[in-house]
């Protein structure tokens, strides 16, 4: 990335540079012992911008510290993204500032320049040393060169030390190149000038001069559209069956903010099966049960390519379905190729019988299926290795059940999904309690991957009751639009809901964790997701499986080697989820390997990609039918080297029918065939 040098600037010209320059400052360093800030002016400026913000106070000239460290401590807890602390500074400041960057989230920066030449190879690696010893998280290292051989010599640095913690080139003539190709050998950020005027340091590069040459014609995501995410899914089809269960005629239910998707439109007409009468005004559903005969009793039904309904639909099937009923369960799309793990000896725990014409190597049936009840109260001991889905239909259907009932779930996967199984039916009435188990760890942080176990408490004999509430903006989609705005640009997105139970919610962790610049405005709902220097991040997406194929693609662009964890997960997706982003990846030309239940990926910045030549490759990629697949390769797209062609792009519909015109509000359109 490339930081503007701001200096000599008022609050009010510094708010009109980073909001209207062209082209658009990705990052600034303000120079507080130049610029003519206060103290609130500082608080005003670090807390306010989306653009991440570099705060730095210089030697001050008569040596007292004092007023420059009152300015870094300002603006560090007013919420700079990074504080840059000469390592001449005196070691109590550094420690005081050390320990507030650590209490604020801030990325230290310990620099050293050396204004009068460049020191040995020997003197360089030391400084480096010194400056990570006291709190430099990144490095900076400026030198002055008399020669080309002294720009070489800062930049042999990068081969003896972390690069992606190092920001080292030269000034002069002889070092104006080294600012570019620092960038090429793995440093975060480099820096230029507002204009040659405003040059802070001989040989430094005008900002427009040095962003045209780095970035060519590309042009990076200016996050001038806000978008809105559409529904969540996993809850919508919850609510919809919850709505289909409500007891009573004339029982209504009415949820706002409904997006219109291939698995929400199966729940729907299982819905309508079952005599509920369906209205759409414009985001606004309303199911009306018409009748109060059971319906339960048909022959079969169709829950098209979900496997989430399907899992909803069997234990609710089992639970009220007459005496000796057979009932059958049909689907289309990718769905009959995939397998129900652990679905039959779960269900048989209840008294369920599942049976199956086809079944995977491992025994675990396929639609088509029949179910054949009834569903039997009791306490039972079960897996949660394979997943929640079917976890969630018990939820919905063991209340109805004349007994109480208690499910103890070990090994448990995708937990965030359970509980918003338990919060939709909160809505409709129907109260579950709940336990969690883990170690003191566990104990102590609340942190879901922890979890060794949970108990469910149901007390039988509930009904359920016709509610109205909004469904949540889906984070599964959002993280596609966040991870795009992360890496190539800026993206604000509307509709979503920051307390969240959703496991995708987690993208916005794992963007901080890889040092993405995310804000939410107090007084709004809108996400923005900006560019800032990536880093590369370790993650376990056992719990949010979806989040995979997408941050795959932001580890290709974080610099080093991210490890992402819940391979395992991926097999029984819309396609072999993980063989399928392996392939991606290495056609790509992304180094990575999938090793047991982890995937490594070797990632290089977006600048040093375009300065090595080793953008991702462009062609025809297959999104295996797999709609979050398609998507991830649409943004992969932003970073090729020619244009990516998908081969099926229409399963998007599954999830999210307007993601294409939804990303040609943010992008250029990715190539269509």
């Amino acid at each position: 990335m490339i930081c503007v040098t701001i200096q000599n600037k008022n609050l009010e010209e510094i708010f009109n540079l980073l909001d209207n320059s062209n082209p658009t400052i990705q990052m600034a360093e303000i120079r507080l012992d130049s610029c003519p800030l206060g103290k609130e002016e500082i608080q005003e400026l670090f807390s306010s911008s989306d653009t991440p913000l570099v705060a730095t106070c210089r030697t001050p000239d008569h040596g007292r510290w004092e007023e420059s460290e009152e300015k870094l401590q300002t603006a560090i807890e007013a919420g700079a993204a990074f504080a840059d602390l000469e390592i001449e500074a005196p070691k109590e400041v550094g420690k005081r500032l050390r320990r507030s960057c650590n209490e604020y989230g801030t990325t230290m920066i310990r620099s050293c320049h050396f204004f009068d030449g460049t020191p040995d190879a020997e003197t360089l690696a030391s400084t480096f040393e010194r400056c990570r010893k006291f709190g430099g998280e990144i490095v900076k290292i400026v030198v002055m060169a008399a020669s080309e051989d002294d720009s070489k010599r800062i930049l042999s640095l990068y081969d003896q030390v972390e690069s992606r913690s190092l920001v080292a080139f030269a000034m002069g003539e002889h070092g104006k190149d080294s600012r570019l190709e620092c960038l090429s050998k793995g440093a975060p950020f480099t820096y230029a000038a507002l204009s040659v005027e405003e040059s802070a340091a001989p040989g430094q590069w005008p900002y427009d001069v040095m962003s045209k040459v780095l970035y060519g014609d590309r042009r990076l995501l200016d996050g001038s559209n806000v978008v809105e995410m559409p529904s969540s899914k996993s809850f919508a089809q919850r609510a919809i069956m919850a709505a289909a269960l409500a007891d009573g005629n004339q029982a209504s239910t009415t949820l706002h903010g409904y997006s219109p998707c291939g698995d929400n439109e199966a729940a729907l007409e299982v819905a309508r099966s079952l005599g509920v009468e369906v209205t759409l005004e414009g985001s606004t559903i309303t199911l009306a049960k018409k009748q109060v005969l059971s319906r339960w009793d048909q022959e079969g039904f169709h829950v098209g390519e979900s496997g989430l309904l399907t899992r909803l639909m069997i234990p609710l099937i089992a639970a009220k379905q007459s005496p000796g009923k057979k009932t059958l369960v049909t689907g289309e799309g990718t769905l009959p190729g995939r397998p129900l793990k652990g679905a039959s000896e779960i269900m048989a725990r209840f008294g369920t019988v599942l049976r199956s014409e086809s079944s995977n190597s491992d025994g675990s049936i396929k639609v088509p299926l029949t179910v054949q009840g009834p569903l039997l109260p009791g306490k039972s001991d079960i897996s949660g290795k394979d997943g929640s889905q079917l976890i969630s239909g018990l939820l919905m259907a063991l209340p109805l059940l004349n007994e109480d009932s208690i499910i103890h779930v070990h090994d448990p996967k995708s937990i965030p999904y359970m509980f918003i199984t338990v919060d939709v039916l909160k809505k409709f009435g129907i109260r579950i309690g709940s336990e969690m188990e883990g170690d003191e760890e566990f104990m102590e942080t609340q942190d879901w991957g922890l979890c060794s176990g949970i108990t469910f408490k149901i007390k039988g004999g509930q009904k359920y009751s016709p509610a109205t509430f909004d469904i949540e903006g889906d984070w599964s989609a959002a993280a596609n639009f966040l991870v795009a705005g992360a890496v190539f640009g800026k993206v604000q997105l509307s509709g979503l809901d920051t307390s969240s139970l959703q496991a995708d919610i987690s993208i916005m962790d794992i963007l901080m964790d890889a040092g993405a610049s995310l804000s939410q405005m107090d007084d709004t709902s809108v996400i923005t997701a900006q560019r800032s220097p990536l880093r590369a991040f370790e993650t376990d997406l056992n719990n949010c499986p979806d989040l995979f194929p997408i941050v795959s693609v932001l580890a290709a662009f974080c610099n080093g080697t991210s490890r992402i964890k819940g391979l395992k997960r991926l097999a029984g997706k819309e396609s072999d989820r993980g063989k399928a982003i392996l392939g991606m990846l290495l056609k790509m030309g992304v180094e990575a390997q999938a090793q047991g239940d982890e995937l490594t990926v070797e990632g290089h910045t977006l600048e040093s990609r375009l300065l090595n030549g080793t953008l991702l490759n462009g062609g025809e990629y297959s999104s295996s039918n797999d709609h979050r697949m398609a998507m991830a390769l649409t943004v992969a797209s932003l970073g090729a080297d020619g244009p990516v062609v998908i081969d099926d792009t229409a399963c998007v519909a599954k999830s999210f029918p307007a993601f294409f015109e939804t990303w040609k509000a943010v992008s250029s359109p990715v190539v269509l065939p």
